[in-house]
């Protein structure tokens, strides 16, 4: 058996910090992974690398023997803490300084597990001090866990069922450190190259820029080679004198040939008016093309006789309605015949898709102007140069048929294939062969660059191997192969904008890429991108971010492999000895494998010849996809057994070869009232992986609620979180014993207030607390090898997780006997009716059962009193000027008002100045917050519920400049609260 102490994540992280920083990610673009390659609901990288971290670093309350003391325990956990703020800084992603700091806490804390474990019968191979144990992801997808596992010094490696995922992961964290320290191949960067560029001669390449700097030439290459072959489809558009004869704006274009960015077209279905049955009418959403302040523009349809034309105009229209002109009549109606007036109802429209009778109409031209967009009008020769193109070949992969989100079946878009004009499919279908011959013309140059001095393959973390990236193939081979596929991830980049579903932004002018969600949409007019302009839409704008990308990823000199797979979850064997931390499928919120397929179909024409196993299927796989899809597998019920069976066995899986000096983490986004009943809302895919995590064999020792963004509003039975639950989990030792639902019961009574005393203690917003008290309270069931009521059956994961909830409720109540009389009495009386007027008979009786009296509490300053009416005093109608320490009926209710009241008007330091001045006070005012949060949260008081999470959130940087300001004799108050000098949160 082996000895294991418990690990930072097991007892306290820095939540706010964490969460602040994944936020911030969400705006973060170049250089971002997710700019390389797109992927559904990809993990931060700050909240990875933090979860990381915290898993293999000891608590210092592990560690007596070099912490005795509980304050010498809280010192280094803030130490330790703040060194996670600056890990979790994006700033500090490529900070070699700091992530070095971060490595060797990781290593400080294997040597202490390797001196615990030397006795240890596999001691050699499972706890050998000078070797980290690897670590591995078996659902790997957008792939930030293994990149910061990688980034912290560990042996990356990657899996997933999904081909898609398991490229990404290839080029993220198996490619970079191969080809670290590279120089580039291609002639413009050797010298004596013809075209050589003296910025890249000669100069030291680092890490993966060599790698980066080939994928900017041999992408440029691409589209100078896709421009011979289809440039003619592409053409300019003239600015003739007809154009100009309405439109003063283009006055100095005219007689100019201009670049387009985009042909604007509209979807068009016959007129259902039999007056007009041989008119095929447009379906516009908006005739708006830009409502960019001072560059408005708009389409203006001209009647004749029995057709129409499309003229373009510039300014606003004259009727302010008209802003919303289109064809569209609003959700119900659908959309409106332009010629008759007459309804064109959405039943009609999926008739007309399904026959086959749905095309569409060029409405309009965007081009590059001198400064900005310029719209025009369109013109027969460039719809007629567009309708030419003849494509050699079109995706052929089925959509699926009723699913939410897949609208094209609907209309009778039933194929990939579909969502694409013809001169789309020629443009992609050419870029994705062109990728094959940039492979080739790589390994040209590559023989032609190679000479003694030219740095070999590094592989393994040593400089002079020579392995290929595909098994047999040689080292010229390999080098093109990487290259191809990033290039590849450029075309899919270029297909996310270049497809009939996506949509023209009329006020940033742009075109808005297909996956705006996790889902394949309707859309009524679209723009078709031009792939050879400048724009963000081209491809020179898609490919232009990669490189940067790959810049950043993990390729130091002492970069550790990575690896990745495509291996079922079910079935793999790669997690062995390993740590371990993954982020499975969310029981049916997102339909990954088919998503999957609208860039898997093009991948799979570039490298199919590269990588064959990878590319083996016409589509990505599906029949083994652990999702709860009722579509494919007929009912709810059997979708959900599925899901449990399957998500069982891969944790079962995981349990049975997690590296034993470890916990495991596991990520899972859920909305918290799915459904409801009679013990309160759940979540059935929560309750259903909870429970596919327990029967696995794991006992679960904290749950962190990670939020990607913070919360405009709160709102009552809705997971305001937008988070994933990061679930602690260790292997359940064999000898577990049973329980009853009865001493489970008063197992969670006696564990769950220490353990939220410890939360609140450690400034866990009042809107994460519920959540994370889950951690102890499942960690108390799942301790027991089973748990069984009163009939001797198993107690579910529903009814163990009602009784935490309740135990809640129980241990926030009790807290408030804690309070002073005249709070007890204002908790009271704001449970009932908030701040709102109420009746002073009502008011004297209350204050009679808290021993208190209503001239008490007006004199307190809580209540306002007259007319026989009283009411709460509101934060906005405190004194500014208030002083506790003259106050002589000082109330923990006068406290947190006031400190919301100083926060709203001064900021944390005004905060922080009464926090000063209440002493011992300010923690109860603190406690009293998460109490009030949870009566507004319970009563849907949303904006009271903002104040008293938002104090809650500040309190660490309050405390600290308390801190800076409190003299000696309230020092060791205020370290009591916070020793380490930062916020903890504790499970």
């Amino acid at each position: 058996m082996n000895t294991h102490r418990k690990k930072l994540i097991e007892v306290a992280l820095p939540l706010d910090a964490i969460n602040a920083a994944s936020a911030r990610e969400k705006s973060i673009r170049h250089g971002h992974p997710s700019t390389l390659h797109l992927w559904w609901a990809r993990r931060p990288l700050a909240a990875a690398r933090a979860v990381i971290f915290a898993q293999m670093v000891d608590d210092p309350s592990s560690c007596p023997e070099e912490f005795p003391t509980e304050v010498e325990q809280e010192k280094e956990r803030g130490r330790l803490f703040r060194l996670i703020e600056e890990l979790v800084k994006w700033e500090n992603t490529t900070n070699e300084e700091v992530l070095e700091r971060a490595r060797e806490e990781i290593r400080r804390s294997w040597r202490r597990t390797c001196a615990d474990n030397a006795d240890h019968p596999r001691a050699s191979e499972l706890f050998d001090p000078d070797k980290l144990p690897a670590f591995h992801d078996p659902f790997a997808g957008g792939g930030a866990l293994p990149l910061e596992a990688q980034r912290l010094g560990l042996e990356a490696h990657a899996s997933d069922l999904n081909p898609v995922a398991v490229l990404i992961n290839k080029a993220m964290i198996e490619i970079p450190p191969k080809f670290a320290g590279r120089p580039p191949v291609n002639p413009e960067s050797r010298p004596g190259g013809s075209a050589a560029k003296k910025s890249l001669v000669g100069r030291e390449w680092k890490g993966a820029e060599g790698l980066a700097e080939d994928v900017r030439y041999y992408g440029q290459w691409m589209r100078d080679e896709a421009e011979k072959r289809i440039g003619h489809l592409y053409p300019k558009i003239e600015v003739t004198t007809e154009m100009v004869r309405d439109r003063s704006d283009l006055k100095q274009y005219k007689g100019r040939k201009l670049t387009v960015i985009a042909w604007l077209w509209a979807r068009t279905v016959k007129s259902p008016n039999p007056a007009f049955a041989d008119v095929d009418v447009p379906l516009a959403s908006t005739f708006m093309l830009s409502t960019k302040n001072g560059k408005e523009a708009y389409v203006q349809p001209v009647i004749e006789a029995r057709g129409y034309r499309f003229v373009v105009k510039a300014g606003k229209p004259k009727d302010p309605e008209a802003t919303k002109i289109g064809t569209s009549a609003g959700k119900r109606q659908a959309f409106r015949c332009m010629m008759s007036g007459v309804p064109i109802p959405y039943s009609y429209i999926r008739s007309e898709g399904k026959a086959g009778r749905m095309g569409e109409r060029l409405m309009a031209v965007v081009a590059e102007g001198d400064r900005g967009r310029v719209y025009l009008v369109p013109t027969s020769e460039h719809a007629e140069i567009a309708c030419s193109a003849i494509p050699a070949w079109k995706p052929d992969c089925e959509m699926p048929k009723k699913h939410r989100n897949f609208q094209g079946p609907v209309y009778g878009l039933d194929n990939l294939g579909d969502l694409f004009t013809s001169r789309q499919l020629v443009a992609l279908t050419t870029f994705s062969d062109v990728v094959a011959k940039a492979m080739e013309r790589v390994k040209q140059d590559y023989m032609e660059a190679r000479s003694p001095g030219f740095s070999r393959l590094r592989t393994y973390g040593h400089q002079d191997s020579v392995t290929p990236l595909q098994n047999g193939g040689r080292d010229t081979t390999a080098y093109a192969e990487a290259l191809g596929v990033y290039l590849a991830c450029g075309v899919s980049r270029l297909v996310n904008r270049l497809a009939t579903i996506c949509v023209w932004n009329k006020i940033g002018e742009k075109v808005e890429q297909v996956f705006a969600r996790q889902a394949i949409p309707m859309t009524w007019d679209f723009p078709e991108v031009n792939p050879f302009s400048s724009s963000t839409g081209g491809w020179s704008g898609s490919l232009s971010w990669i490189p940067t990308t790959i810049e950043l990823f993990p390729s130091h000199s002492n970069c550790l492999f990575g690896s990745a797979d495509q291996i079922n979850a079910t079935v793999q064997l790669l997690s062995q000895n390993k740590v371990i931390s993954t982020d499975p499928p969310y029981y049916d919120n997102i339909a990954y494998a088919d998503l999957s397929d609208f860039f898997y179909v093009w991948l799979r024409r570039s490298l199919r010849h590269s990588f064959p196993a990878l590319f083996a299927t016409l589509a990505v796989p599906k029949s083994d996809e652990l999702v709860a899809t009722p579509n494919r597998h007929g009912t709810k019920e059997r979708a959900e057994k599925y899901f449990l069976d399957g998500m069982t066995d891969a944790m079962h899986r995981l349990s049975a070869q997690v590296h034993p000096g470890f916990p495991t983490t596991i990520y899972y986004a859920f909305k918290q009232s799915e459904t409801k009943g009679e013990k309160g809302s759940s979540s059935t895919g929560w309750e259903t992986f909870l429970d596919a995590v327990i029967r696995s064999g794991f006992t679960v020792t904290g749950t962190w609620p990670i939020r990607r963004e913070r919360p405009t509003g709160v709102k009552v039975d809705t997971n305001v979180l937008a988070s994933s639950i990061v679930l602690v989990c260790r292997k359940r030792l064999a000898e577990a014993p049973l329980a009853t639902r009865r001493e489970y019961q008063a197992a969670l009574r006696q564990e769950l207030p220490i353990a939220l005393a410890n939360l609140q203690a450690g400034y866990v917003a009042p809107v994460d607390l519920a959540q994370a008290a889950i951690g102890p309270g499942m960690a108390v069931f799942t301790r027991y090898a089973k748990v069984l009521d009163a009939q001797g059956n198993r107690v579910s994961v529903g009814d163990a997780l009602a009784l935490i909830n309740q135990t809640l409720d129980e241990v926030l109540a009790e807290q408030e006997g804690e309070f002073d009389p005249d709070t007890r009495w204002a908790l009271a009386w704001f449970e009932q009716g908030g701040f709102a007027e109420g009746e002073y008979g009502v008011a004297e009786t209350l204050s009679k059962a808290k021993n208190t009296s209503i001239d008490g509490i007006v004199h307190a300053g809580v209540l306002a009193s007259r007319g026989g009416r009283v009411r709460l005093l509101r934060p906005n109608e405190l004194a500014g000027d208030w002083d506790p320490t003259k106050d002589k009926r000082l109330t923990a209710w006068e406290a947190v008002h006031y400190l919301v009241h100083a926060l709203e008007s001064g900021g944390e330091p005004a905060a922080a100045e009464l926090v000063h001045k209440l002493g011992g006070l300010a923690e109860t005012a603190r406690e009293l917050a998460y109490r009030l949060y949870t009566t507004c949260e319970r009563k849907n008081r949303a904006e009271e519920a903002r104040a008293y999470n938002g104090l809650v959130q500040s309190w660490p940087e309050i405390a600290r400049l308390a801190r800076e300001r409190a003299p000696v004799e309230q020092l060791k108050f205020l370290e009591g609260q916070t020793s380490r000098g930062e916020p903890t949160a504790t499970s």
